[in-house]
């Protein structure tokens, strides 16, 4: 008789056992997942307007867009463009200013440079590589690690007449990790828009 009681309470407590288990199992909560996304296909197409000092090659998934307002003031001169990639929801600025008394070279570098930093604020690091192109454009980029607004900024010069500088931002909200797919195709982008470009006058 004791023998059937210990018997069936050891059964139950097995049951009681697995069906815990398996509740705790049907808890576990799923890892956060983000949207998969189809990238196009790699090509590209000059830029080259008869009145603009650059020309450079830019993907054909982009397009271009005439930049008229700075923070709410007009834009230093007429050369200054958006690459907007409607697709992937970035967009790339592009400012452009000529190098004489009233925009030295050092100023110019130094602006590019607070610019860039104003970033660090939410980013893990910054890298600033140099390039240096065959076509006599040479430059810093900067790459800001971590949830900046801009993961991603150049500048380009002759040091003597040209200066443009280059920032990648995203109609989203920071966040480095569902960003990164996207920074990584555009990043490629942009240092083969930088490889093309070319002073025109």
């Amino acid at each position: 008789m004791f023998y059937q009681y210990f018997k069936n309470g050891l059964l139950i407590a097995i049951l009681a056992f697995m069906m815990s288990s398996c509740d705790e199992e049907s808890y576990i909560p799923k890892q956060r997942g983000y949207y998969k996304i189809d990238f196009p296909v790699r090509q590209y197409v000059t830029f080259n307007e008869a009145t603009y000092p650059y020309t450079f090659e830019y993907p054909a998934y982009a397009s271009i867009v005439k930049d008229t307002m700075f923070f709410d003031q007009k834009t230093e001169n007429p050369w200054w463009i958006n690459i907007e990639f409607p697709t992937l929801g970035g967009k790339v600025y592009l400012s452009y200013k000529t190098i004489n008394a009233n925009n030295q070279l050092d100023k110019l570098l130094e602006d590019s440079y607070q610019m860039s930093h104003f970033h660090t604020k939410k980013a893990n690091y910054i890298n600033e590589p140099e390039f240096h192109t065959a076509n006599n454009v040479h430059g810093l980029y900067y790459d800001v690690g971590g949830n900046a607004a801009s993961a991603f900024q150049f500048y380009a010069t002759d040091s003597v007449k040209h200066f443009l500088r280059g920032a990648l931002y995203f109609d989203a909200t920071p966040n480095a990790d569902s960003l990164k797919p996207v920074n990584e195709f555009l990043i490629e982008d942009i240092r083969h828009i930088v490889n093309s470009i070319k002073w025109t006058r």
